[in-house]
């Protein structure tokens, strides 16, 4: 075994990374360039929202792969695209997780791809949530995060310091590096 092939912690994995609406979605670019250099097959899912704060072209580049982000927009093939990349899936991450997006998973809801992956994959689901801390400790909030755990979900603990609305407090996405090593000790511990 080579250097290179010891860092090659998830060759062979499927990971779609979904990014949603927050302005941590920067870092998906980082998360998404980490993955695929530790060998995982990564595709990136965007909602429009994240869309505003990112731009599809760099996490393509980064992943090697297409960007999905509108599902009036999948392939000519038969087979809805949504569902194909739901069933190729060994991990469904999603970082970072909105509050409405914890939302929609919790109560099944499925208005745009990313939400529609989630209810077609059989993929577990680890999810990095980041939001202002009031929208955190918001009694639905914490009753979606307990429905999801529930059910099996992986969640990647928000860190506490300075977030972008001016406040301090909880709700500041995990570190790169924490959210990388959780995907990395999710598929060891499989």
């Amino acid at each position: 075994m080579t250097v290179a092939d010891m860092n090659l912690d998830l060759k062979d994995r499927t990971i779609i990374l979904g990014v949603t609406g927050s302005i941590a979605a920067y870092k998906a670019a980082d998360i998404t360039s980490r993955l695929t250099e530790a060998g995982a097959k990564v595709f990136p899912v965007m909602t429009s929202s994240a869309c505003r704060f990112i731009q599809p072209l760099t996490l393509q580049v980064l992943s090697r792969n297409p960007v999905a982000s509108d599902m009036w927009k999948e392939g000519e093939g038969w087979q809805p695209g949504h569902i194909e990349l739901a069933d190729q899936a060994d991990l469904l991450l999603v970082a970072p997780a909105t509050a409405h997006c914890l939302a929609l998973f919790a109560q099944g809801l499925a208005p745009d791809l990313l939400s529609s992956i989630h209810l077609a994959t059989p993929a577990s689901v680890m999810l990095a949530p980041a939001m202002n801390g009031k929208m955190l400790a918001h009694a639905a909030t914490q009753a979606n995060i307990e429905t999801l755990r529930s059910r099996g979900y992986h969640f990647i603990a928000p860190q506490s310091g300075m977030l972008a609305c001016g406040y301090e407090g909880d709700g500041k996405l995990a570190a790169v590096d924490t959210i990388v090593q959780s995907v990395k000790d999710f598929f060891a511990n499989a």
